[in-house]
């Protein structure tokens, strides 16, 4: 076997002998795609600011849940306000289904820039309105409906949102370093939450509770509305993704004329294997996510009884830990494959789980740190590779749509679902140890997912010519072609 041959992971060589066999020669230049080094940084750029804005707005609503609870649902006990607050943050994830089923066919079609600009603008006004909201005072049941309104605004704009970014990012992203550079999408992410939280800590810290149920909780809402022109901005300025303009290869055509006409059809009928396994990381993924964003915080006050400030701080030290490891696990992801960072993630969630809570509930402030760090690791381990493994699932011509299928499905049914259903376990259980469970049932979920989930590093994505970043990288993909469509033709031939 050729040196050239022999260093390739067996995944890509599998990929390319493929492609080598259905072309009948090796690569040639318009073979191969080449990415340009500004477009790929804005594009990475305007879609991690987009992620990074709808979670300044998670993180600000989940650490908000409390007095949010008393503003809207005043009439209610404390436990009943805070479940109000986490039916209200559920609700938003009810709408993104369908959110997904409009605007993920809509990408296939019409490009992946336009249906982007139109959920940053419409993201931006959902969480805008929400700071504008009168409370319960002042104009009565009118205010807590109005709050859901605005949540399932935010919730359908959210459908288009991740599935959109990440299928975006990981079609301008060069094939060897898709794991890290879709890994800057979820560093926005929590980098978001992150400057969300920082915020209402520090309003905590400096306002008085009844200064914080008067105005200052609408502060960092109406932050958004500035956040909105300025993502929105970045992205009209983008130029589509190669895949979609080069509009699928010969491979693929037949099936999006097929599927223009009968998409969701063709998605579910030709796709339901990697559809289901979409789901399931994203089940194993988003558990995690919103246990660890959008619960601990509520945890923390309502069921150990600790001050809003401690549990504010502990959870933003778990974001600044996610917001440094991310980009290296996308990085490792890359080297050592999508699905080790997984399985071990997984094992260690069902291992560590109980642990972590136990070190979260413990006195003191060194031991609930230490469990905040462990649950972050986890999530990190998680959150890097989900960027680059889920669009790698599906082929171009119903990319868009398949993740907004597969992902917000599993996101509203089991994702921003964990706050609402892990306070009511506690509630109706008495047993504050319900939230660890429920992550061990969620890595036991992912285990068996990983097992079916196929190997995507460094791997073109299906229906798109393989991606380089550079000139010298596409002639050494050339030469490597010949050398692997030679040395299988004389395999062959000896057989």
């Amino acid at each position: 076997m050729p040196s050239t041959v022999a260093h390739l992971p067996h995944q890509v060589r599998e990929e390319l002998s493929r492609r080598l066999r259905r072309n009948k020669r090796a690569f040639r230049e318009e073979d191969v795609q080449v990415v340009e080094g500004p477009l790929l940084k804005r594009a990475v750029g305007a879609s991690a600011l987009g992620n990074c804005m709808e979670w300044f707005d998670f993180g600000v609503y989940s650490y908000l849940a409390a007095t949010l609870g008393k503003v809207f649902f005043p009439g209610a006990s404390p436990a009943a306000q805070v479940i109000s607050s986490f039916a209200t943050f559920a609700a938003a994830f009810v709408v993104r289904p369908l959110g997904g089923l409009v605007f993920g066919p809509l990408g296939d079609r019409i490009g992946r820039q336009k249906v982007l600009a139109t959920t940053m603008i419409m993201m931006a006004l959902g969480t805008f309105a929400i700071g504008l909201i009168p409370s319960f005072a002042t104009i009565g049941i009118a205010a807590p409906i109005l709050l859901l309104l605005a949540r399932m605004v935010q919730g359908f704009s959210t459908g288009g949102e991740y599935g959109g970014a990440t299928t975006f990012v990981a079609e301008y992203s060069p094939d060897r370093r898709r794991g890290f550079l879709s890994s800057w999408l979820d560093f926005g992410t929590f980098v978001g939450y992150a400057l969300g939280s920082a915020l209402v800590t520090v309003l905590n810290l400096t306002l008085t509770d009844a200064q914080m149920l008067s105005w200052g909780w609408r502060l960092p809402f109406l932050i958004a509305g500035p956040l909105g022109v300025i993502g929105l901005y970045m992205r009209l300025k983008l130029e589509e993704s190669p895949a979609f303009q080069q509009q699928l290869d010969q491979h693929e055509k037949s099936l999006a004329q097929e599927s223009a006409g009968s998409e969701f059809k063709t998605i579910i009928r030709r796709h339901w294997r990697p559809l289901l396994i979409c789901m399931g990381l994203v089940l194993l993924y988003n558990v995690t996510n919103y246990m660890v964003t959008g619960y601990l915080p509520t945890y923390q006050t309502e069921t150990l009884g600790r001050s809003s400030g401690f549990a504010d701080v502990l959870v933003l030290i778990g974001m600044v830990w996610i917001v440094l490891l991310i980009t290296f696990l996308g990085r490792l992801s890359d080297h050592v494959g999508r699905r080790p960072l997984y399985a071990v993630g997984a094992a260690a969630m069902i291992v560590l789980a109980a642990p972590a809570f136990l070190l979260l509930k413990a006195d003191g402030t060194w031991a609930p740190i230490a469990g905040v760090l462990l649950l972050s690791t986890l999530l990190a381990l998680f959150a890097a590779p989900s960027a680059a493994t889920l669009p790698a699932l599906f082929p171009t011509a119903v990319r868009y749509a398949a993740m907004g299928i597969g992902f917000n499905f599993a996101v509203a049914a089991f994702g921003g679902t964990t706050p609402l259903f892990t306070e009511a376990l506690v509630s109706i259980t008495g047993n504050d140890m319900m939230p660890a469970y429920y992550l061990m049932a969620a890595g036991a979920i992912g285990l068996v997912t990983v097992r079916f989930m196929p190997e995507s590093a460094q791997v073109p994505l299906h229906g798109s010519r393989p991606m380089v970043g550079s000139r010298k990288e596409q002639r050494e993909l050339i030469t490597t072609s010949k050398d692997l469509y030679s040395f299988s033709k004389e395999r062959s031939g000896a057989d």
